[in-house]
C-alpha cells in the first residue's frame, strides 16, 4: 500500500487551493444574505402556478439542479432553457408562475432577451447573479447575490467558484422553502417512491405481510408437535398462539424450539403454553415497515405478529420480507 507523502504534491496542493477558495466563497454568502432573499421566498411561496428555472451554460447546469431539488422539496418547478424559451419554450410560462434566473454575469443575452417577455405576462421574476449592478438584477422583483471574490480557476475564467456559490444558495433557497412549508419527510418520500428512502417511508407492516393461509398460528393447548408443525408448514420461523376468543396469547419461535430442547428430554407430553414466549413482540399493520426493522433489531427477532385494535392476529412479517421489499 502507498505511503502518504508527507509533504502534498502539486496536484493535491492545486485541489487543496480550489477546496480553501470555494470553501471562502460560501462562507462568503451569509453576508449577502438581506431582506431580498426573504422577498424571493415570499413570492415562490405565493406562486400558485410552478417555478420556471432557467440559466444559460454552467449556470443553466445549476439551474436544473436547483429544479429537481425544489421539485423534490415540496415547490413544484421545472428547467426551461433560455434560448429555447425564446424559440416558442416561453409558452410554458404563466402569470400564475415565478420565474428564477441565474447568471453569474446578470448579462448573458439569452437570459436578459426575456425580461420584456415576463414583464408584459406579469410573470415575477427573482435572478441570482453575482452582480447585483447588472441588466438581470435591476430587472428582477427579487435578487440573490451569489458574487464570489473570484474563480478557484487559477487564469480565473473558467466557473467553479461562482457555481459552487451559486449551488449553495440555491440549496439555502430550497431548504428555507422547504421549512416554510412544513414539508415533511413523508412528503418527501411521496416524491421519491422508487428510491430506498421512499420505501422506508411509505411502506407499512400491512403492506408486506402474511396473511390469511400464510398466517401461523394455533390455539393455547395444543401440543408442541402441531406448533412444530405450523412453523415447518408456513416457514416463517415461528407461529401465533391464540386463546379461545383469538387473542394473540403469545408466540413460538425456532428459538424457543432450542431452549424446549434444553429444558424437556421427551417432548410427547409438552404443550405449547408451557413453552411459548408471552406475551410475545407484536406490531399493527398501519406501522412504518421501518418500524418494525427497529423492533426486530433491538429485540433480535426475525419475525413479529401483526395484530389488529383487538390483539388478534391477522397477520405475520418476517425480516426476509423487509429485506426482499428494499426497506433494509
Amino acid at each position: 500500500m502507498r505511503q502518504p507523502l508527507s509533504t502534498p504534491s502539486p496536484m493535491r496542493e492545486s485541489a487543496l487551493r480550489t477546496l480553501q477558495i470555494e470553501q471562502a466563497a460560501i462562507g462568503g454568502l451569509q453576508a449577502k444574505l438581506d431582506e431580498s432573499f426573504d422577498h424571493a421566498c415570499e413570492l415562490i411561496l405565493a406562486c400558485h402556478g410552478r417555478v420556471v428555472v432557467t440559466g444559460m451554460g454552467k449556470s443553466g447546469h445549476i439551474a436544473g439542479k436547483l429544479a429537481a431539488t425544489l421539485a423534490s422539496t415540496g415547490t413544484p418547478a421545472f428547467f426551461v432553457h433560455p434560448g429555447e424559451a425564446s424559440h416558442g419554450d416561453l409558452g410554458m410560462i404563466t402569470r400564475a408562475d415565478v420565474v428564477l434566473a441565474l447568471s453569474n454575469s446578470g448579462e448573458t443575452a439569452e437570459v436578459t432577451a426575456l425580461l420584456p417577455l415576463l414583464k408584459r405576462l406579469g410573470t415575477p421574476l427573482v435572478s441570482m447573479t453575482g452582480r447585483p449592478g447588472s441588466t438581470l438584477a435591476k430587472h428582477a422583483d427579487a435578487h440573490l447575490n451569489s458574487g464570489v471574490e473570484r474563480e478557484a480557476c487559477p487564469l480565473d475564467l473558467a466557473p467553479t467558484s461562482s457555481t459552487t456559490a451559486a449551488l449553495a444558495l440555491g440549496d439555502a433557497l430550497a431548504v428555507a422553502l422547504l421549512e416554510a412549508r412544513g414539508f415533511t419527510a413523508e412528503d418527501f418520500a411521496l416524491s421519491h417512491p422508487g428510491g430506498s428512502l421512499g420505501k422506508r417511508l411509505l411502506l407499512r407492516v400491512k403492506d408486506l405481510m402474511h396473511n390469511g393461509s400464510r398466517l401461523p398460528q394455533v390455539a393455547l393447548g395444543s401440543p408442541l408437535r402441531d406448533a412444530l408443525l405450523e412453523i415447518t408448514r408456513q416457514g416463517l420461523g415461528f407461529t401465533c398462539v391464540v386463546d379461545s376468543e383469538g387473542r394473540l396469547a403469545g408466540v413460538y419461535t425456532d428459538g424457543d424450539l432450542r431452549r424446549t430442547l434444553d429444558q424437556f428430554h421427551d417432548l410427547r407430553d409438552v404443550l405449547v403454553d408451557d413453552v411459548m414466549t408471552r406475551p410475545g413482540k407484536r406490531i399493527g399493520p398501519d406501522v412504518l415497515a421501518a418500524e418494525a426493522v427497529r423492533i426486530m433489531e433491538d429485540s433480535r427477532i426475525t419475525a413479529l405478529a401483526v395484530v389488529d385494535d383487538q390483539q388478534r392476529p391477522i397477520g405475520a412479517l418476517h425480516m426476509h420480507d423487509l429485506l426482499a421489499s428494499g426497506v433494509i
